[in-house]
């Protein structure tokens, strides 16, 4: 039997305007469905991609924002967010949305998926990692 493999998908850019924050959640979920240890991280730009209240009907564009909060479904509980990235955009803990997962070792306790972390600590977060994919 193999080793499982951890994967991060790290997101820098922006919601919307390119194609790369809904193809990186469409790629998340496609390693998540093939029994994958996938986690993800938000910087720069990135960090708006977990805000509330997305209104992209001016736009013409689909809102898909809510699909993060189904990635405990898929066994994605590791959303990494850098905090400079968050300071440098004037953003906190509380503008990001409130998504969790539910741990079947804990009773199923619902628990925050969110983990906010240094530069510092992102990049030993992504030193562990087996291979990072960036958008």
């Amino acid at each position: 039997m193999s080793e499982v493999k951890k994967f991060l998908y790290v997101n820098r850019k922006a919601p919307y305007g390119t194609i790369y924050a809904q193809e990186s959640l469409e790629v998340v979920l496609i390693g998540a469905a093939f029994d994958q240890d996938v986690s993800m991280a938000f910087l720069d730009d990135g960090v708006f991609q977990l805000t509330k209240g997305q209104d992209t009907k001016e736009a013409g564009l689909k809102n898909f924002s809510p699909t993060f909060r189904a990635l405990g479904d898929y066994e994605v509980t590791k959303l990494y967010v850098e905090q400079e990235s968050l300071d440098e955009r004037g953003l906190t803990l509380d503008d990001l949305q409130d998504i969790q997962y539910e741990d079947e070792d804990d009773d199923y306790a619902e628990k925050p998926s969110i983990i906010v972390v240094s530069r510092a600590g992102m990049a030993d977060v992504m030193a562990d990692q087996d291979v990072v994919l960036s958008f």
